[in-house]
């Protein structure tokens, strides 16, 4: 099978920008939707900002079918690097989907899908760097452990953090680890590529990292917020995409959403994306990866 071949067609585009902070409603979460036919991306509201139990509920009853929905966190933690997820811990999980069960059982008294009892849990804090200068034992040092997929995106000039980090507006540990709640109640529900094999037809959710649609629509990494209507229609335009045509500033969760909804309706047709070079069996269903990452 060629990688042209592997790519496959969609209906509906959807990227969510996420948010692992503590509390009910988010508006660092943001949801945007382009279709297949064309038009610009649309925002989905949520004047209260979103919850995660009403983001869930989205991904398994309410999106249309047919859709490529991309999640902007960690789908899984480094494990490659160390031959485990938490060296030395007996409890370790074998792979991603036995991580994601793992979380959700630890944090399963936390409200909101949050996962404040597994950053706290004395065992698995050891392998964190924490708000208040604790950083955990097994954490590593330096920038942290890595997984292959954001090795890769350093490759691209990506600024990636380690999911073992969560310190810094730019972290996204947190989102990954409350993410993770969602994941595990999506198995049998909906394929997560490349942990699952990507379906022939209907609805699949991927890694997304925004960082990589804004590239592509001519941003630099270091430049990847957008935060005007205006230099959001000309990233739309980048991208083959029609502008919203409005003024005035936005907040880059909306853009995010926005320009990466755009991104996936193009990039979706690429099949080196769904074929990258360092991806394999093994890395699939211990690490995952970051669709868009060739």
């Amino acid at each position: 099978m060629t990688k042209q071949q592997i790519a496959r067609a969609f209906d509906h585009f959807v990227a969510i920008d996420w948010s692992g902070a503590i509390g009910s409603r988010h508006r660092g979460i943001a949801v945007a939707i382009a279709d297949a036919a064309g038009g610009p991306p649309v925002l989905v509201p949520a004047p209260q900002g979103w919850t995660r139990e009403e983001i869930l509920r989205l991904l398994t009853e309410e999106f249309p079918a047919n859709s490529l929905i991309g999640l902007d966190l960690g789908t899984s933690l480094p494990f490659l690097d160390r031959k485990a997820f938490f060296p030395g811990w007996e409890d370790s999980p074998p792979d991603a989907r036995s991580l994601w069960a793992m979380v959700d059982q630890i944090c399963a008294a936390d409200e909101h899908l949050s996962a404040t009892s597994f950053v706290d849990h004395p065992i698995a804090s050891r392998y964190f760097r924490r708000h208040g200068g604790r950083e955990g034992v097994a954490f590593g040092g330096g920038r942290g452990r890595f997984r292959v997929t954001e090795c890769a995106q350093a490759l691209m000039g990506c600024k990636p953090y380690s999911n073992f980090n969560l310190v810094g507006a730019a972290q996204v540990g947190k989102s990954s680890l409350t993410g993770m709640r969602v994941l595990h109640r999506l198995t049998g529900r909906l394929p997560v590529w490349p942990i699952d094999s990507l379906p022939q037809n209907g609805s699949v959710v991927v890694e997304i990292y925004t960082a990589l649609a804004a590239m592509a629509a001519g941003r630099s990494a270091s430049r990847s917020k957008i935060r005007s209507h205006e230099d959001l229609d000309i990233a739309l335009a980048n991208l083959g995409s029609p502008p919203l045509g409005k003024a005035g500033p936005i907040d880059d969760h909306s853009s995010d959403a926005l320009v990466t909804a755009a991104w996936l309706r193009t990039a979706s047709r690429n099949g080196a994306y769904w074929q990258p070079e360092g991806l394999n069996a093994k890395i699939a269903q211990m690490e995952g990866w970051t669709f868009g990452v060739s």
